[in-house]
């Protein structure tokens, strides 16, 4: 594992105590559907890229939204999984954020909106998920990366987890790279964090998050590896890029998968800024740790897409 420790931006800093003024006079988040709209208006304020196409579109039979870069790679596409809790989030709120990275690494990304609990419970998540990125497949594209924030960065490295090739005799192509952010991947809520953090995360809780894995989970393992990709057989997982801030609850979440991948051999970049709050590449408007991030993920996605050499093979 190779682990970047960023410092915090003086401009940053001060717009950080903002915004924690701001959130201590919100109403404490919550994941439940009568949340969804709220929440959507939130993620809807993050700025257009230029020179991207949106289109709305199914793939795989799921629905969600192309978002296309002028300049996009032929070939290569990224599948966008958003987050949420498994409870809150859509294609539509999260298509300008998406844009964002799909500008930055120059690849047509589908944003896919997969089902929301308690309506669809677990597996239907990763189900939606997998469809989509067969989806992909079908449609002819040869080089597929995965990326995500949170519920969205959990579904992603799911889908890589070598787990899934028990459930199926059918051979996909393998993505040949996953970018997350603030990944939500132990349902189970036993990293460290959770207590070390409590203080410091103005967004998340074990409380809040304890909330959604029960509407998704209903009742089901946590620790199954659909749900929680950190008990997963990481063997073979393509190179993963990760990026979480330091004062978020999921912090042990990002650095326990990281670990896990270099000990069974695996290539896992960890970037952990300081300062930083759950997902914050998404407060593009305000925050230089937000841009940075999101230069270094599409930078990262990009060097994999135009890599024609990169296609692995294996169960998916």
């Amino acid at each position: 594992m190779t682990m970047t420790y960023h410092k915090e931006h003086l401009l940053d800093r001060a717009a950080m105590l903002a915004m924690r003024g701001m959130i201590a006079l919100q109403p404490k988040i919550e994941f439940e559907p009568d949340a969804r709209p709220g929440f959507d208006a939130l993620m809807e304020k993050t700025p257009a890229a230029d020179g991207v196409a949106y289109e709305a579109a199914t793939v795989g039979g799921i629905a969600g939204w192309w978002c296309r870069p002028a300049d996009a790679i032929a070939g290569a596409a990224i599948l966008y999984l958003h987050g949420g809790a498994y409870v809150v989030g859509s294609a539509g709120a999260y298509r300008h954020f998406a844009g964002q990275l799909a500008t930055r690494a120059r690849a047509a990304t589908f944003v896919a909106d997969y089902g929301l609990a308690p309506e669809r419970q677990f597996p239907a998540a990763y189900d939606d998920a997998r469809a989509a990125y067969r989806g992909l497949i079908a449609s002819g594209l040869t080089r597929i990366a995965l990326a995500g924030d949170s519920a969205g960065a959990g579904l992603a490295l799911a889908l890589v987890g070598v787990q899934s090739s028990k459930e199926s005799a059918e051979t996909f192509r393998a993505p040949i790279a996953v970018a997350v952010m603030s990944p939500w991947i132990d349902l189970a809520l036993a990293g460290e964090s959770m207590k070390s953090q409590a203080s410091s995360d103005p967004l998340l809780s074990l409380d809040v998050l304890s909330t959604g894995a029960r509407l998704y989970l209903g009742g089901k393992e946590p620790r199954d590896p659909r749900a929680s990709a950190l008990y997963g057989d990481l063997r073979g997982v393509p190179p993963v890029f990760l990026h979480v801030g330091e004062d978020e609850v999921l912090l042990d979440d990002a650095r326990r998968y990281a670990t896990q991948v270099e000990e069974i051999g695996g290539t896992a970049e960890l970037h952990v800024w300081q300062g930083m709050i759950h997902v914050f590449p998404a407060n593009l408007a305000l925050l230089r740790a937000a841009k940075e991030a999101l230069e270094l993920i599409g930078a990262f996605l990009r060097a994999h897409l135009v890599e024609e050499n990169s296609v692995r093979h294996q169960h998916l």
